[in-house]
């Protein structure tokens, strides 16, 4: 057992067995492998709803693109849902997109932006065979100039009636609706691997103790004492 699953071991002791299990069952079936990215959201009922979005399509992170406005949480809306999900924040570089970008490019991402003005792809057609993060923008004005020039793949959801956009929290269902059933049935390995489940389990804890950060140390410090 590697240090990090003996700390696990210990840490998720203190919490109650009904919120082990889930750890367990939920972390299987969490995804690195898609990025959700909101760029320039004003609204705070919007970016909290992608929020919770994100975590009932079992998305690991969420990037916040913040240009001119600042990304808020309604508890309300979001139902607990930061505590499950790590908020990635990109507010240096000119613009902040630039950067968001490149630091996804540089792990490997493909930049998939979401936008109705395209025939390229739609989300059943999409090649889902590299990682991907998928960029989205405002209802009113959409994705910025930078993203739409750097991104790599450009996908739509297919509308039937006359209004021109989803709102952005329905778009990012069903884009991940659709998106999570593909890769289910696909082969590739698109799961977080036991050290990553580990890993986050473990930040689920921390953040779900009074202190945990501090009983995270303590018994990791311990641990490694007595290994020496």
């Amino acid at each position: 057992m590697s240090l990090d699953e003996k700390v696990y071991h210990e840490l998720v002791q203190l919490v109650s067995e009904h919120r082990n299990e889930l750890f367990d069952k939920i972390a299987a079936d969490r995804t690195d492998y898609i990025n959700v990215v909101i760029e320039n959201l004003y609204k705070e009922h919007n970016a909290s709803a992608v929020l919770r979005t994100c975590d009932c399509y079992g998305i690991k992170k969420l990037h916040v693109i913040e240009n001119e406005n600042q990304y808020k949480v309604n508890r309300e809306i979001a139902l607990g849902a930061g505590k499950w999900v790590d908020v990635e924040t990109h507010v240096k570089g000119t613009p902040p997109s630039i950067d968001c970008i490149n630091t996804l490019k540089d792990r490997g991402y493909k930049i998939v932006a979401t936008t109705p003005h395209t025939d390229q792809y739609d989300i059943y057609n999409l090649p889902i065979d590299a990682p991907m993060a998928f960029f989205f923008g405002t209802e009113f004005s959409g994705l910025s100039d930078e993203v739409l020039e750097h991104c790599d793949m450009r996908v739509k959801v297919p509308m039937f009636g006359f209004t021109e956009s989803f709102n952005i929290s329905v778009s990012a269902a069903i884009l991940l609706s659709a998106i999570r059933k593909r890769l289910g049935d696909s082969d590739l390995n698109w799961k977080l691997s036991n050290e990553e489940q580990v890993q986050l389990k473990t930040d689920w804890c921390i953040k779900n103790l009074s202190h945990g950060k501090e009983i995270e140390t303590e018994i990791r410090r311990r641990l490694i004492e007595k290994e020496l």
